[in-house]
């Protein structure tokens, strides 16, 4: 379970992280990234960040753009956040799934 802080930081993290990957081009493939969760560690070193991708070149090709620029996303979060934590979060991405596994069911009970 989470503490306040931890959701506080992540709800954070979420928001600017979200405007960070809108306006720095190239960063997602021209595809709709969304942040839909970011979980922190209790000590505030670690995000773990997911994501769904609609549209561009496919979501792992994205994860994989997301990753090669980590640094310099965290680096632009550090900028923002850096008054209200001591240290800035090691970011890791993940693909959000839960859209398609909601879709997947949604057929599934039409048929």
């Amino acid at each position: 379970m989470d503490s306040t802080r931890q959701q506080k930081i992540g709800r954070q993290i979420q928001k600017d992280l979200g405007e960070i990957i809108q306006r720095t081009p190239g960063v997602t493939a021209g595809a709709l990234v969304t942040i839909t969760r970011v979980n922190v560690t209790s000590d505030l070193s670690l995000a773990r960040i997911n994501m769904s991708v609609f549209g561009g070149p496919g979501k792992e090709e994205v994860l994989k753009i997301m990753k090669e620029h980590k640094a310099e996303l965290r680096y632009e979060l550090g900028q923002r956040i850096r008054n209200q934590v001591r240290i800035i979060p090691e970011l890791q991405f993940f693909i959000d799934d839960s859209l398609d596994i909601i879709e997947r069911i949604d057929d599934l009970l039409k048929q």
